[in-house]
């Protein structure tokens, strides 16, 4: 099963941020930021706050969400809360006391590690747990609406899409949930899942009646929404490689729509632009990156697994441009506001680039530890989550 699998470019770095043992863990160091930089844009932290502990040392990605002026935000020792997004001021916030592998404590909720973070619709919170339990709660205040166990592990943000809830396990399964009772629909069986995998899975897309995703053995698969069968399937890595390391081909970001266009990448794969009805490929260029993509205007934006943060044309996949001035900093996902690209590094600070040429623009640090989230752009404001619950919002521009 994919939790005994390697856990590469997660925990295993975030630890060595913490400790400074690169050169002897025979790890790149992070490029050293440029002490006389000169920033060319005003960013301004709004708020912060902190929710738990985050994602302490479980290597998940723990975003937040927003939804109608509250982020919803949960950490993997048993805290979950809203929160005023303009303000930070929270609105409610439970927290359930673990201990343990199997947990104790709210007799209600059989284990709290959260994982991956919330999905909001309407009245109706979804969030899934280390243990293998979704969990529907009520978006006013938190109390539990329904409970469903599966057989592993849940690690990203499930996704309500009406009348179901779709919910990807680390054994490579996807599951249809009835969002009002939490009751099985529907599973899709991936097959077997590689035994070395990067830990992660990349969030669900849904559109159109179809559920789009990237596997662990580098493909984008759609499927039915109503029952989960497979429509197509197209390769976004060969798998090819002499050791099982160069042969990951994980593609655990985000698949991104627009249009009737996808836009998918793998580890060790390509970036890869696809018709999204018949699962025809439209281009595809070489791009290694275990993150997510982001897209704005005319233009993709893209980090490497070397953290060199990259722009290409999303017409034709030509480049645009690159910046090298964040490599080995483990940077995460980006994000567009406004006219620039916003990313975390493994340090705790935040980077914007602009949008035209990929330039260095503003700089601030959240705290000193690891960004590994994607961070969460809504109205005028990005927000930012470190790998231990400290949450800050920004706005470019002054108060």
């Amino acid at each position: 099963m994919k939790r005994f699998g390697l856990i590469v470019l997660t925990a295993s770095l975030v630890a060595l941020a913490g400790c400074h043992s690169f050169k002897k863990e025979n790890i790149q160091p992070p490029t050293p930021l440029d002490k006389n930089f000169k920033p060319t844009v005003q960013t301004t932290q709004v708020w912060k706050i902190r929710v738990g502990h985050g994602a302490g040392e479980s290597g998940v990605r723990m975003e937040p969400t927003v939804v109608g002026g509250v982020l919803y935000a949960a950490s993997t020792d048993g805290v979950i809360g809203a929160y005023d997004a303009a303000t930070g001021k929270t609105i409610w916030e439970n927290k359930t006391r673990v201990k343990g592998w199997f947990g104790w404590g709210d007799k209600k909720r059989k284990d709290a590690f959260y994982s991956g973070g919330p999905a909001v619709s309407g009245d109706l919170l979804v969030i899934g747990t280390l243990n293998g339990h979704v969990y529907g709660l009520n978006v006013k205040d938190g109390s539990q609406r329904w409970d469903s166990t599966l057989p592993s592990e849940v690690i990203d943000s499930p996704t309500v899409a009406g009348a179901l809830t779709i919910v990807r396990t680390q054994d490579g399964r996807v599951y249809g949930l009835d969002s009002n009772t939490g009751e099985r629909r529907w599973v899709n069986d991936q097959g077997n899942v590689p035994l070395l995998s990067l830990r992660g899975n990349g969030p669900l897309l849904v559109a159109n009646g179809v559920v789009f995703f990237g596997s662990d053995d580098g493909k984008l698969t759609a499927l039915r929404l109503d029952n989960g069968d497979k429509l197509w399937e197209q390769k976004l890595a060969s798998g090819e490689g002499r050791t099982d390391i160069e042969r990951m081909n994980d593609a655990d970001g985000t698949v991104l729509l627009d249009g009737s266009t996808l836009y998918a990448s793998a580890y060790h794969g390509n970036l890869t632009a696809i018709d999204g009805p018949s699962g025809r490929p439209l281009w595809q260029r070489p791009f290694s990156t275990y993150t997510s993509l982001a897209i704005s205007g005319n233009s993709l934006f893209g980090a490497n697994i070397d953290s060199q943060v990259w722009a290409f044309d999303k017409s034709s996949g030509a480049d645009m441009w690159k910046n090298e001035n964040l490599k080995y900093r483990w940077v995460t996902a980006p994000a567009v506001q406004g006219d620039y690209v916003v990313v975390g590094d493994i340090e705790g600070y935040v980077h914007w680039l602009q949008v035209g040429d990929g330039a260095l623009a503003g700089r601030q640090r959240l705290s000193k530890k690891a960004i590994r989230a994607e961070p969460v752009v809504a109205g005028d404001l990005v927000y930012v989550e470190d790998v231990q619950g400290h949450v800050a919002a920004y706005r470019l521009g002054g108060k």
